[in-house]
């Protein structure tokens, strides 16, 4: 039963002077992402897929150090576009983030949630396309591993499958049967059995 586990980066430097795609993970994140390779799920990757985002490739970087993987770089993996506004306060981006998963149209110029969606769904396809009998990584983001969970549950775009707060979450899914064996877990904790 081949699993592909869609992980997101934990906790960031957030530096509102930096475009958001080149920030990196923070001493906190590091120290999740190191706590990740404790758990017995990570032992049966043999493929690590990422985004091209700074933190993305960091942790995935970790995690293919420790399983000794070479990391594959997808530059379409990256999290929903958001550059129209840069880098905004953490309330206010909250209060975006909501309008993006509730409106299917262009929120202040970002990416629109089904473009982001489709562009998801597409790279993850074309991965497993490729290799599709062993266990397999996506390390990417928050916004758009909702926007692929709810797809693969075969749910509509909305934030009530958003991961927790901070990153660094994961949620598996069974490649063979087409279906969801979890949704969001935290990387650093055992993991607890339950459909998506």
């Amino acid at each position: 039963m081949p699993i592909a586990y869609y992980i997101t980066h934990p906790q960031v430097q957030v530096d509102a002077n930096v475009p958001v795609p080149e920030w990196g993970l923070s001493d906190i994140g590091r120290a999740r992402t190191s706590a990740m390779l404790d758990q017995p799920w990570v032992g049966s990757i043999r493929r690590i897929v990422s985004s091209g985002e700074r933190k993305a490739i960091q942790t995935a970087e970790i995690l293919g150090r420790h399983l000794r993987l070479a990391v594959e770089v997808r530059e379409r993996m990256h999290e929903n576009d958001r550059s129209a506004t840069g880098f905004l306060p953490p309330s206010e981006f909250e209060a975006v983030a909501d309008q993006f998963f509730a409106n299917p149209n262009s929120i202040r110029g970002w990416e629109r949630a089904i473009e982001a969606q489709r562009r998801i769904l597409s790279e993850v396809d074309t991965v497993l396309r490729t290799d599709a009998a062993v266990d397999v990584a996506f390390i990417g983001h928050g916004g758009v591993g909702t926007l692929l969970l709810l797809s693969l549950s075969g749910r509509e775009i909305s934030r009530e499958a958003d991961q927790p707060a901070g990153g660094g979450n994961y949620f598996a899914y069974d490649i063979s049967a087409r279906r969801v064996i979890h949704g969001w877990q935290p990387i650093d904790r055992p993991t607890q059995r339950r459909d998506g």
